[in-house]
């Protein structure tokens, strides 16, 4: 058994290891996005010039969101049946190392063909190891709560590393896109992925510190005396399975509800680069200092959020959050479209301030809906689902509609919307399902 001294530092810990942990995935996911958004076109896919080289690297963006399910599938076994800490441990070398890799790439004009495949490749493998990520980084934080009443409190801030990665990834491309375009092109788009091997050893020595999950070691201990029974005989289904045929309707109202916390955090933070800079005719510093700012406040509002969400209660809060979020993208465009620094920030800090409210209560609101047998998987495969099919499609789709519509944002405002309500209408399904249920029953489990 743990001592006490060691166990009342746990949620701290927890918490941190949480933050780091998903700060280093957002900043390794962000920094590609941006790269994707202002050079990776013009170094991996010459070929194929402006739009066209634009949605060539917003495609190997997508393939990252892709790989996403497979990772919550792998590292969700993993953490729902040998432990969480192992599982996120794996997941974070596997993060930073991807990343160093694609800052040492050699592009097209050196090795031709091979760099567009070794950059997929690489990409598959970040994506695999962010599926696994988020869902026991929220786990780790949440279930290390002292009081199961704190716990969407505690695993926003696991939420709070997105835009702390966000932050630091733009701070990170400010201290290079200050270079010329040669020196910019041939080697300062790479310092920002080489950088994150120095977060990888923090993050590395902050998570062995953390305890395994209180909930995984009850569960564990329930699965064992479970079977040693005599009448049990039949073999216990794998997570995913347990998930995919007793849980599907609340799989897919999970996947719905986090649609606007990945699809909408892409669309101000990675579409919005391209869009400003190519058809708003924007300098890249602009939009990033933009960004910055927005990613600031959203550091700030996490917190805020879960605070008042717990207040309030988190179906009532996320309600109003996502009902917002669908006026929000008219009063951003007309704003962005003006041009000045100053209501640029002020037109996506607009969309930012509701949805990242959202964003920092839906993690602990969906991974409250799972049983813990199969909480890391489901978490997982649902925040990973959503973002194969809205997150990674989303700049593709955004940069297709403005390319067809130029000079038209509407189009691009009604997208934002739709992503808005299929989360309104998810995470209300989901809250009256939760209200119905008294106990989760997985068919085929029962004794």
């Amino acid at each position: 058994m743990r001592g006490n001294s060691k166990t009342g530092h746990q949620p701290v810990r927890a918490s941190t290891a949480a933050f780091v942990g998903t700060m280093i995935e957002w900043y390794d996911f962000y920094i590609y996005a941006t790269a994707a958004a202002l050079v990776f076109g013009k170094l991996f896919f010459p070929s194929a010039t402006g739009f066209y080289g634009t949605l060539a690297a917003f495609g190997t963006f997508a393939v990252g969101f892709f790989a996403r399910p497979l990772g919550g599938a792998i590292f969700g076994h993993i953490g729902d049946r040998i432990g969480r800490k192992k599982s996120l441990v794996i997941t974070l070398l596997m993060m930073g190392t991807v990343t160093v890799l694609i800052g040492l790439l050699p592009t097209y004009a050196s090795i031709g063909i091979w760099a567009p495949i070794l950059l997929v490749l690489l990409r598959i493998v970040q994506g695999v190891a962010v599926g696994g990520e988020w869902g026991g980084a929220v786990l780790m934080a949440g279930e290390h709560s002292p009081d199961k009443s704190k716990r969407t409190f505690f695993a926003s801030f696991a939420q709070l590393g997105s835009p702390a990665g966000l932050i630091l990834s733009m701070l990170m491309f400010k201290l290079v896109t200050g270079l010329d375009d040669a020196a910019f092109l041939s080697w300062g788009w790479r310092v920002p992925f080489l950088f994150s091997a120095v977060l990888l050893a923090v993050g590395f020595v902050i998570r062995l510190s953390v305890n395994e999950s209180p909930d995984f070691l009850e569960e564990k201990q329930a699965r064992a005396a479970k079977q040693k029974q005599p009448q049990h005989t039949k073999p216990e289904r794998a997570p995913l399975a347990q998930v995919l045929t007793g849980a599907p309707k609340l799989l897919a109202m999970a996947v719905g509800a986090n649609v606007l916390g990945i699809a909408g955090f892409y669309f101000t933070s990675t579409f919005m680069i391209a869009y400003t800079t190519q058809y708003v005719g924007l300098n890249r510093a602009v939009i990033l200092d933009c960004l910055l700012v927005v990613s600031i406040m959203q550091f700030f509002i996490t917190p805020l959020a879960a605070y008042i969400a717990s207040r309030v209660g988190n179906l009532r809060f996320l309600a109003f959050t996502a009902l917002v979020s669908i006026f929000t993208p008219y009063a951003m465009f007309n704003l962005v479209d003006m041009g000045s620094l100053s209501s640029i920030t002020l037109g996506i800090g607009v969309a930012v301030l509701f949805m990242g409210a959202y964003y920092a209560v839906i993690a602990g609101f969906v991974s409250d809906s799972f049983p813990t047998a199969i909480r890391y998987t489901g978490i997982s495969m649902a925040y990973q689902l959503s973002g194969a099919i809205f997150g990674g499609l989303t700049p593709m789709l955004g940069t297709v509609l403005a390319e067809n519509f130029k000079g038209q944002w509407w189009p691009l405002a009604l997208l934002f919307s739709g992503i808005s309500l299929l989360s309104l209408v998810s995470v209300l399904l989901l809250g009256a399902y939760g209200q119905r249920r008294v106990q989760f029953h997985l068919k085929g489990q029962q004794a």
